[in-house]
């Protein structure tokens, strides 16, 4: 009897921690290369309509990154809202496309890739 219920208490915390772990990933990130921009104009403000009538506005960016090695890439991607003049992001790219993107701060930027960021806005 107890060593049915430390069984049943071990699935169940298994469980929690798989939910867990799935709820805090982001499968679109999983096995993306990584590059860094900065965002120094606004985004193109696109307006699309839905079948229900709703307008759906999103803005579109287009820019260098680079990787952590400085190696450079033309990114093209949306976003549901403008974003931050002069934030930097790390932009996840599957094959040849954006898959998602983060706000990061300077300090987290790779080396070679914030001189090479330096180097485009200057």
């Amino acid at each position: 009897m107890k060593k049915g219920i430390i069984a049943l208490a071990v699935v169940l915390v298994g469980l929690v921690g798989i939910v867990v772990f799935f709820q805090n990933m982001n499968l679109k990130r999983l096995g993306a290369q990584q590059y860094y921009v900065q965002i120094t104009q606004d985004g193109k403000r696109m307006e699309e309509k839905l079948d229900n009538g709703e307008k759906v506005v999103h803005y579109e960016y287009s820019m260098k990154g680079f990787d952590s090695n400085g190696k450079e890439k033309s990114l093209t991607f949306t976003a549901f809202k403008e974003l931050r003049n002069e934030a930097y992001l790390r932009i996840y790219v599957k094959g040849d496309k954006v898959s998602s993107y983060q706000e990061v701060q300077s300090a987290e930027l790779p080396k070679e890739a914030g001189r090479k960021l330096e180097t485009v806005v200057n």
